[in-house]
């Protein structure tokens, strides 16, 4: 398996950028799923805004290219791309051996830190801008062609950019980082709306919540939660009190109809019927919530079936409400 650069080059930046706790929790939940599809959208996408963390720390006209470059590879978020960048370089602008000629001690050479074999395997076609002949230095092609290596191992279609991002570099280590970081890169949609709305503020504490245990009548961060706890304290958070128990939120909430879109913080329930509500969660997009689940299992992001009626578990799901309206 072809490594495309160096763990030594990157461990020696210290360039990563710590994350948001939101962020670690949520993407630590995936990777353990290890759903990688389910990565790929909560990292944003090739359409995702850049953070303010990205547009603070990535130069601009390197935004761009990883934002370009990523756009030929399909599933590929420009985050993972430009994460990438960042740790190996500093995007580019880091003074260590090999980035702007020669090589490090482990031969990899130019921003994006490649082996030369393994560059001169992924260099062509040569993109728009880049140099002829393609040069490892030059930062469209090395950009250009981590976007394609990448592509190659697992992040076409975002069937697996775990794998690909090992792939890059065989370093579990890395790849968290990378992943970290690049989630860091992407404006998520509940992030977009969270400055306006109690939905987006209600989200972004519930996931900073994923990990705490399932408690029956938990409402306590970092102690426990049940479904209805969570609910109830992340929207308290946002500056509005709902019920405590879950047949109540639902009771006492705006409905949403079977056919209109839901947003983030909209509340999803399930069980028998809209009289036998058993469990409530926090939408956050891509068809997924966050919720208390069940004794034994620790508060999570997990897939849900937005079909009014569709089963889940034992339970169906019976609709959405949104508590802002």
């Amino acid at each position: 398996m072809t490594i495309g650069l160096d763990a030594t080059a990157s461990s020696g930046l210290g360039t990563k950028i710590a994350t948001g706790a939101a962020g670690i929790v949520l993407l630590v939940a995936v990777l353990a799923a290890g759903a990688g599809a389910g990565i790929a959208s909560l990292l944003g996408g090739g359409d995702s805004a850049p953070s303010a963390t990205a547009t603070d720390n990535i130069p601009a006209a390197m935004l761009t290219l990883y934002q370009e470059a990523a756009a030929t590879c399909t599933g590929l978020p420009w985050t993972v791309l430009a994460a990438i960048g960042t740790v190996e370089s500093g995007n580019g602008t880091s003074n260590l051996p090999g980035v702007r000629s020669g090589a490090n001690s482990a031969g990899a050479e130019g921003p994006m830190q490649f082996e030369p074999v393994t560059f001169a395997a992924y260099d062509t076609p040569t993109p728009p801008g880049g140099a002829n002949p393609p040069s490892p230095y030059d930062p469209t092609d090395a950009v250009y062609a981590a976007a394609r290596m990448l592509c190659a191992n697992g992040a076409a279609n975002g069937a697996n950019l775990n794998a690909a991002v090992f792939a890059y570099n065989h370093s579990d280590t890395y790849v968290s980082e990378v992943l970290d970081l690049a989630y860091s890169y992407g404006q998520t949609q509940a992030q977009t709306v969270a400055a306006g709305t109690a939905g987006g503020i209600a989200v972004d504490w519930a996931l900073a919540q994923v990990g705490t245990p399932y408690i029956w009548g938990g409402e306590t961060p970092g102690v426990g939660f049940d479904c209805s706890g969570l609910a109830q304290a992340a929207y308290k958070v946002a500056g509005l009190t709902l019920p405590r128990v879950a047949q109540d939120q639902y009771d006492s909430t705006t409905k949403i109809g079977p056919e209109d879109p839901l947003d983030p913080g909209d509340l999803v329930f399930f069980g028998g019927g809209p009289t036998d509500i058993t469990h409530v969660g926090i939408y956050i997009g891509n068809g997924q919530m966050v919720d208390a689940p069940h004794t034994g299992v620790d508060v999570r992001v997990e897939s849900f079936p937005t079909t009014v009626g569709a089963s889940w578990g034992s339970d169906v799901y019976i609709g959405a409400t949104d508590p802002s309206i």
